[in-house]
């Protein structure tokens, strides 16, 4: 099997290259314009690969995205290149706009002129899986989750753009019958994670002594996916899930954001015990709230589980003490983040488009 994969460089696609690569016999094409939480230090076990081809291209651009298809000829599309972070889409949502929906109505229209010219068997095999977000459904109250026939309710321009792709590719499948696959994941943390988000940026902050910004009072609940286990289940729904279905993908792991904050606090308080921060929870700091913070995300994981036989293979305790491991022995690989264009600052403050 020969995948292109959007965003490869980022860091769900990114673990997931680096799954395909290791444990499955395919050749991965990695499409990524390379912003700035694209990083090929996070494909570095698998760029020396004969099966692992890199081109960096912007998905708006449709000459090249039609270039790339020719040249490569693949099986199927994996579409994880977008822009992701709540706060940043609320400093400057047109960077959302552009790449969520513009450059999935660009790649859909691509891949449609491809896959049109297929000959017959390779055509019925071809798939296009879209990658989304369980932020496209809005907030759950205290109790109840979400499903895959869940009303749309985005909140933010993050989600809104990210709901405005997926309608666009159900759009492409009941209307050019294109073979669609979809799937929306809950929070995922892992390895290789930008530090602007809540893991690795409270990870890094702690070890260093410094404040551990917690929006409002910690309440907000979200479920949260390994990505390890999220690249596991992507690969299940590329390859036996139904064309037009949509598959949600979660962790079964709800947790507030303060109770995050504190599990990592314990297991630094563990793993650095000459830290002169001890107890690293001292460090905590309540913060204003992001604008129109949604209150909390749980999905119902059981069409997956049921029709296509994937469970999450880590917990929370154990997925976090692998990641809170991991940045502590990767530091060459954050600290190049942190010298550059990202210095830990808080985002989202600023409400007007």
């Amino acid at each position: 099997m020969k995948l292109l994969v959007t965003g490869g460089a980022g860091f769900i696609g990114s673990a997931l290259i680096r799954l395909l690569i290791k444990e499955h016999d395919v050749t991965v094409v990695n499409v990524d314009k390379l912003t700035y939480a694209g990083n090929l230090e996070s494909l570095s076990e698998v760029t020396t690969a004969s099966r692992y081809h890199f081109e960096q291209i912007d998905i708006c651009d449709g000459e090249k995205i039609a270039s790339i298809l020719q040249r490569y000829k693949p099986d199927a599309i994996m579409h994880l290149a977008a822009e992701s972070h709540v706060d940043r889409s609320i400093e400057g949502p047109s960077e959302f706009i552009q790449t969520n929906i513009v450059g999935t109505y660009v790649l859909l229209q691509q891949t449609l002129n491809y896959w049109q010219q297929l000959e017959k068997m390779t055509k019925e095999r071809f798939r296009f899986h879209h990658i989304s977000t369980d932020e496209v459904f809005g907030s759950l109250g205290e109790t109840g989750y979400f499903s895959e026939t869940t009303p749309y309710q985005p909140s933010s321009p993050y989600s809104a753009s990210k709901a405005s792709s997926d309608h666009l590719v159900n759009a492409w499948y009941h209307t050019y019958g294109l073979p669609v696959v979809m799937s929306n994941c809950s929070n995922n943390y892992g390895p290789y994670q930008f530090p602007e988000k809540l893991i690795p940026l409270i990870t890094l902050k702690a070890m260093r002594g410094e404040p551990l910004p917690v929006y409002g009072d910690g309440s907000n609940v979200r479920d949260w996916l390994y990505v390890d286990d999220h690249a596991r289940a992507l690969f299940n729904v590329l390859t036996h899930g139904r064309p037009g279905q949509s598959y949600n993908i979660g962790g079964h792991n709800e947790k507030t954001n303060l109770e995050v904050v504190q599990g990592i606090c314990e297991l630094l308080d563990e793993q650095l015990p000459d830290s002169s921060h001890k107890p690293h929870y001292s460090l905590v700091t309540f913060v204003e709230d992001r604008p129109g913070h949604d209150l909390r995300y749980a999905i119902d994981a059981s069409k997956i589980a049921d029709e296509l036989n994937w469970q999450p293979q880590e917990d929370f305790n154990s997925g976090l003490r692998k990641t809170v491991q991991w940045y502590l022995n990767n530091s060459d690989w954050w600290q190049h983040i942190l010298d550059g264009s990202y210095r830990g600052e808080r985002l989202g403050l600023e409400t007007k488009p």
